[in-house]
């Protein structure tokens, strides 16, 4: 289980994420950090949880919080449990299917992202333990144009929307195990 000490040394490190959960809701604990770039409150996560896995790719949500009068653009993401990727779930051929968000995740002016199961995510592609619920990780969101915010996001297990981590999905998923959904 990550700490809040091991977090802060995780930032620094700038490591990547991992995680995954099984209840329907996310976790209500939140913990924004400062952008280099930008005031403290200018890019805040709510409600950021992970789905708890033994095995095999998960996902990290929240929301994403805009508190500021121009767009935010998240162009990358890092944590100590696993390297990560910006994914989006997208139609092709007639069904679903997740791919690297080209971009990045752009935030508008006062507004808010989410992050949700099915739909826009982090991305722990190979967590280097299993992601047990309560376990607590860190992650760090790279801005464009420099600055970074930090939080923590808690592990819970969520058998919802029975979306696929399969790496035959999108083209840049190596090819190990990908079964992070149950």
């Amino acid at each position: 289980m990550l700490t809040r000490t091991v977090l802060a040394s995780a930032v620094l490190a700038c490591a990547f994420l991992a995680g995954c959960g099984s209840s329907s809701e996310p976790s209500k604990a939140s913990a924004p950090a400062a952008s280099s770039a930008a005031p403290a409150a200018a890019l805040t996560v709510r409600d950021p949880w992970v789905k708890a896995a033994d095995t095999g790719m998960t996902a990290a949500f929240g929301t994403l919080v805009n508190n500021t009068g121009a767009d935010v653009t998240i162009e990358s993401a890092t944590s100590p449990a696993s390297p990560l990727e910006l994914h989006t779930m997208a139609m092709q051929d007639g069904k679903m299917v997740m791919r690297p968000k080209e971009g990045g995740f752009v935030i508008k002016a006062g507004a808010t992202h989410e992050l949700s199961p099915g739909g826009d995510h982090l991305m722990l592609m190979k967590p280097s333990a299993a992601i047990k619920p309560g376990d607590e990780l860190s992650f760090t969101l790279k801005l464009s144009g420099g600055g970074t915010v930090a939080f923590t996001a808690v592990a819970k297990p969520f058998a919802g929307a029975q979306e696929s981590y399969d790496p035959g999905m999108h083209g840049s998923m190596p090819s190990a195990s990908a079964s992070a959904h149950s």
